[in-house]
């Protein structure tokens, strides 16, 4: 059964369980005391240390093992900041980062401090110039991703950091979906990472904070992993983490050109074989194993659970997929579409194969969801002569607005309009989507009794 869902968890790399298997015999000791046991296991707490810290770039001191990669930036974050307390309480990252960046910024501003939010291009990345808009005089720290873990948009960090570096602003880079394919490039402050991204065993988290970073750790003190991470190290899991983190950069640069040119297939296959799609993400700037592509007319759910039931793995940040209700924050952010979005993001060793069976198996499971949710598929009838139409879809969840506005666009004059009245938060962000792929004009959003009304003229 092909998996395809490796940027929320990859398979344990062989070597990570080789190298668990190993230290479970010999690292169960305490690495702080000096018997012999416990020499053996620090002997290999720091060879994975100095393993980890050449894979991060930054020196072995400068890193620190966490319980993972979510409690290693929101320990990046709380110490960061809290080091630099007297230049200020602002905080500056981009609408795309993880949640784990989201809640602590949240929890940041429920605690007294400020955040600002740098909005995206529609490919997904932050523009330099105006990321070093939103620093101030009293930002303490920046937060940056380097590749965007829902569409693979890779970041410039490089231009942000340096920017950063001018402003005498930290800059942390969460690096969770890109560590395993290569360095960091820039001179990042902070970055976070997590092994079970890259094929290693999942609870293990990395840190680094560079020497002359002011950092203060938050919480009751530690003695271990230099009072940066508290608690007892879970030394097998660590071990397993640094050594299959090396084999997989060992394997990196040609399974990045294997896994680019099958990704590649896959978006332009998609959008030739399946109509109505819109492919996400910038196209060269981007993680070489990640696609993600929104259906018009498609619900989330029963799309992943057809794809399922064919035996593919994939995930989605459909609103139609999320007990929330509401569309992914990565997708509002850059204001593309949300229903029916797919994401494929293939692990190492994927087989051309199984790429090759998904993009024949999915055309007609996309057919055959939007054939049951009743989508518009032949032409509209001829326009009534009468001007305006209002379609009422409260009460009802993505797709359908989307829907019931397609089948009902053709039977207005050009030059009218049709009013749609949705409750469903999605329809805030797929309704000018579908505007701009059908070449309508998105009026804009009005007040409603229930919900929003979302009018739409139409120009051809």
């Amino acid at each position: 059964m092909p998996y395809f869902d490796a940027a929320s968890a990859a398979p344990l790399h062989p070597v990570a369980r080789q190298a668990l298997l190993a230290a479970l015999d010999e690292g169960w000791a305490d690495p702080a005391r000096l018997y012999r046991e416990g020499r053996r296991a620090r002997l290999l707490l720091d060879a994975a240390r100095e393993a980890a810290a050449d894979a991060v770039g930054c020196r072995p001191d400068e890193l620190v093992f966490t319980s993972s990669g979510t409690t290693a930036v929101h320990a990046g974050i709380a110490g960061a900041l809290s080091g630099r307390r007297r230049v200020g309480r602002h905080l500056a990252l981009s609408a795309v980062e993880h949640s784990s960046v989201l809640h602590a910024a949240a929890a940041h501003e429920a605690a007294g401090g400020s955040f600002t939010e740098v909005p995206v291009e529609r490919s997904g990345a932050v523009d330099p110039a105006t990321y070093a808009g939103a620093l101030r005089p009293d930002t303490a720290l920046a937060c940056l991703q380097s590749a965007n873990h829902e569409v693979g948009t890779e970041q410039p960090v490089e231009e942000v950091a340096a920017l950063c570096a001018e402003a005498g602003v930290p800059l942390l880079v969460d690096a969770a979906q890109s560590l395993g394919w290569g360095p960091v490039a820039g001179g990042w402050s902070l970055l976070t990472a997590s092994a079970h991204k890259w094929g290693g065993p999942a609870g293990v988290g990395l840190l680094a904070v560079r020497k002359g970073v002011r950092f203060a750790p938050q919480g009751p003190a530690g003695e271990r992993e230099s009072g940066r991470a508290p608690g007892f190290e879970n030394l097998p899991a660590i071990v397993a983490a640094a050594a299959s983190l090396r084999a997989v950069r060992d394997e990196a640069a040609a399974e990045a050109v294997r896994l680019r040119a099958l990704v590649g297939r896959i978006r332009s296959v998609v959008a030739e074989r399946v109509g109505d799609v819109e492919v996400v993400g910038d196209p060269e700037r981007r993680l070489p194993h990640l696609v993600t592509f929104s259906c018009l007319y498609v619900d989330g759910e029963t799309l992943l659970h057809e794809l399922d039931r064919h035996g593919f793995s994939v995930s989605s940040g459909s609103s139609c997929t999320s007990s929330t209700l509401e569309p992914s924050h990565v997708l509002k952010a850059m204001g593309v579409l949300s229903e029916g979005n797919v994401r494929v993001s293939l692990p190492l060793g994927t087989a051309e194969t199984d790429v090759d069976r998904f993009l024949e198996v999915l055309p007609g499971v996309v057919a055959e969801v939007r054939e049951r949710l009743g989508a518009p598929v032949s032409a509209p009838r001829a326009p009534a002569p009468d001007a305006s139409l209002v379609v009422d879809a409260l009460g009802r969840r993505c797709p359908v607005p989307v829907i019931e506005l397609a089948k009902v666009i053709g039977e207005v004059p050009v030059g009218a309009t049709v009013t749609v009245l949705a409750d469903d938060e999605a329809a805030r962000l797929d309704i000018p989507a579908w505007c701009e792929m059908r070449e309508q004009e998105y009026v804009g959003e009005e007040p409603a009794d229930r919900g929003s009304a979302y009018v739409v003229r139409r120009l051809s």
